[in-house]
């Protein structure tokens, strides 16, 4: 999915760039709202996972390998602002200091890869939970589907850049079948690490799911002769 130097014109690359730059900024002003003493810390293990996830590449078919984009992780973990700046700046670092995807191609790879991701993910997983029950099964089938949409997304929304201004002889129809096709079996492998991801932290701290909040029942505890911590107790029969 890294687009590299030189595969879209300077023109459509000069306007997802902006696009980029204008998504960046937007989510530099969401962040502050999001972000807090809990969320911080998360948000950048949360980036740093997304960078180690994105190094490693899964095999899918016919010699082609796909790997974790992210952008619906990052939105549910962290929240749909941060999310964008998380994988925005993973794509940054893996360009200057990997050549993992050419810099003049930043403004589409955040595009495609983080902007599109998120939209789409973390707007599918909220509508989701909109129906269905209010359990942490529901949140992780909520990741899931949610992941398995938003990268196939990504891969369209990237074929019609190229359709506007690709520079190789590759018909769009081309691209179209292989970048579709081949990335609905990765969404499918990101559906999986998101979701497992999701139910580990709701497992262990359901308060640090941004996409979570306020749909899980705050636990109580029972003791013997009394009510649930913080309400009244049962008066005592002699």
């Amino acid at each position: 999915m890294h687009v590299p130097d030189g595969f879209i014109d300077a023109p459509v690359s000069i306007a997802a760039g902006a696009v980029a730059v204008t998504g960046v900024a937007v989510a530099l002003r969401g962040a502050r709202r999001e972000l807090d003493d809990r969320t911080a810390p998360l948000a950048g293990l949360t980036a740093a996972f997304v960078f180690a996830a994105q190094m490693l590449n899964f095999p899918v078919a016919s010699g082609t390998s796909g790997h974790l984009l992210g952008g619906t992780l990052a939105a549910i973990l962290v929240g749909p602002y941060t999310g964008v700046l998380c994988v925005s700046v993973v794509l940054l670092m893996q360009g200057l200091l990997f050549a993992d995807g050419g810099l003049t191609a930043l403004g589409v790879n955040i595009t495609t890869m983080a902007l599109v991701t998120v939209v789409v993910g973390y707007g599918l997983f909220r509508l989701l939970l909109r129906v269905l029950p209010r359990t942490r099964a529901s949140v992780a089938g909520a990741s899931f589907a949610a992941a398995v949409v938003s990268v196939p997304a990504s891969a369209v929304v990237f074929t019609l850049i190229y359709a506007a201004g690709g520079t190789t002889d590759v018909s769009v129809g081309k691209v179209a079948a292989a970048m579709i096709g081949v990335h609905v079996l990765i969404g499918i492998g990101e559906a999986l690490i998101t979701a497992v991801t999701v139910s580990s932290v709701l497992a262990v701290r359901p308060d640090l799911v941004y996409g979570a909040r306020g749909l899980m029942k705050p636990l109580g505890l029972r003791t013997a002769g009394a009510g649930t911590a913080g309400g009244p107790a049962e008066p005592s029969r002699a």
